[in-house]
């Protein structure tokens, strides 16, 4: 985000470090790719990618893919790849580990979706929190326990950078299991925001054009997917000053009629509530809206599922997360050279943070780390979202003040809820994780029909929860 020192310019070979990074995951059509194409334009680290994933000829294909754009002439990087079986070699004296997992979608997110509305429980996204997002929290929780448990036999020392979801309650778990953990978790939800900033420099300060979104300071301060900013600028210009004449052009919100959204994306953002909570608490959401609505309990209080779009987003149907899974397609057009796997600025900041924490500069991003008073009023050890300081040294949260009382209430809904699932994960009580599915905000049922939710929920997902009694009081009651 904010970059404090230049990059070395000297000749690869005089300035290259070789590292190896352990990737679990490997076989991801999304992360992977991203990694792929920012490596073959880095010329300042050199060394080994190693792919670990359940489906393993996903990562062996990934990492044939990465060699063969490595050996392409525009490629500056010097890496390679190499997919591993297990997930101990995958890691072994790993100076980095990049996670980025998912469970089948057609046997997972498809429940966490279709089965919640069958309750009249609607989720614009449900990989956070909401039913869905507590599913795929006890799904990931045995997982990220072993993850930390390879890090901690094999690689004690290494970084590790989670992108999974629920970011919250991966980061969380890897501490819980393996305290002296180097973690840090990655989302990229607050560059939307940013973007949104530079747009209203460009709009409100004089001679402001082309104002990028990386010159755009803001504090952050919440929990993934729930986060706030309530300061930002521009080259000393307080943009926060002109969200007030922004948000009467947007008035009234919401804006839009059911029906408005539809032949629009999936992933469409009008920034209608996050301007809506800036409205009402004095802190803009700096999630996309899709996300902000699933951490409160009014947004998605509707009858017709139509109605969410009067807030300029739309529903994602479980369709579209499986269709979004069909990677495996488009990297054989790129192994068979139908298509040309095309380089790009991708804007994810991964590199960057190796650099830094490899004592190459220093780097400001915002993260997800442990609380240690960064964000007053939270709990301490609880993972929150603030920005940090990166160097040779490791992380330093900067401070991010107190949030408002009524959003930080909010806010400490959903920490209570995390650390339950995180207990709950820990000693296989699926009685203790319906304690958390009970307190979510979007559960707008009554008990009995929301432990019969859940009990449809685990019934139809049981073959990923194996790390738990089954037969738990709430499922036999």
């Amino acid at each position: 985000m904010y970059r404090l020192a230049e990059r070395d310019h000297r000749p690869a070979a005089d300035r290259a470090r070789s590292l190896k990074i352990g990737y679990v995951g490997g076989g991801s059509q999304g992360w992977a790719h991203t990694l792929i194409n920012d490596l073959a334009q880095c010329e300042d680290l050199t060394g080994e990618v190693a792919l670990y994933d359940v489906n393993h000829g996903l990562a062996a294909r990934n990492a044939e893919l990465g060699n063969q754009v490595m050996g392409r002439e525009e490629a500056v990087g010097d890496w390679t790849f190499q997919a591993h079986r297990e997930m101990d070699a995958a890691l072994d004296d790993a100076d980095f580990v990049i996670c980025s997992t998912q469970d089948p979608p057609a046997d997972t997110f498809v429940n966490d979706i279709d089965i919640p509305k069958e309750y009249g429980v609607y989720q614009p996204v449900a990989d956070t929190v909401g039913p869905g997002g507590t599913m795929r929290g006890l799904r990931a929780i045995p997982q990220y326990r072993e993850i930390a448990a390879t890090v901690r036999e094999r690689c004690p020392d290494a970084w590790v950078i989670n992108y999974t979801n629920p970011m919250t309650v991966c980061t969380r778990t890897l501490y819980e299991e393996y305290p002296d953990i180097n973690a840090i978790g990655l989302c990229h939800e607050v560059f939307q925001t940013q973007e949104l900033f530079a747009e209203l420099a460009e709009t409100y300060v004089d001679a402001a054009e082309d104002v990028d979104r990386g010159d755009v300071e803001v504090t952050v301060k919440g929990i993934n997917h729930f986060t706030a900013v309530d300061e930002a600028y521009w080259r000393g210009h307080d943009l926060f000053a002109y969200l007030d004449a922004e948000l009467e052009n947007r008035t009234p919100l919401p804006g839009y009629e059911p029906g408005d959204m539809e032949g629009e994306s999936y992933w469409v953002n009008n920034f209608q509530i996050a301007f809506d909570l800036y409205d009402r608490f004095g802190v803009f959401g700096a999630a996309g809206d899709r996300h902000l609505a699933e951490f409160v309990p009014w947004y998605l209080a509707i009858d017709d599922p139509e109605e969410i779009q009067r807030w300029g987003i739309r529903l994602t149907p479980s369709s579209a997360r499986v269709d979004d899974a069909d990677g495996p397609d488009e990297m054989a057009q790129y192994l068979d050279g139908e298509e040309t796997f095309e380089f790009s600025e991708s804007g994810e900041e991964a590199v960057d943070i190796m650099r830094a924490l490899l004592g190459e500069g220093q780097f400001v991003t915002h993260l997800n780390y442990p609380n240690e008073g960064q964000i007053a009023g939270l709990p301490t050890g609880a993972v929150v979202e603030t920005n940090a300081l990166l160097t040779g040294g490791g992380v330093t949260p900067l401070c991010a003040g107190e949030l408002p009382d009524e959003f930080r209430s909010m806010v400490e809904r959903h920490v209570t809820n995390q650390e339950t699932l995180i207990e709950a994960g820990f000693t296989g009580d699926l009685d203790l994780a319906f304690q958390a599915f009970l307190n979510e905000p979007l559960v707008t049922l009554g008990r009995e029909e929301a432990r019969d939710l859940f009990a449809d929920l685990v019934a139809a997902e049981r073959d990923y929860l194996d790390g738990y009694d089954l037969d738990a009081s709430v499922l036999r009651d």
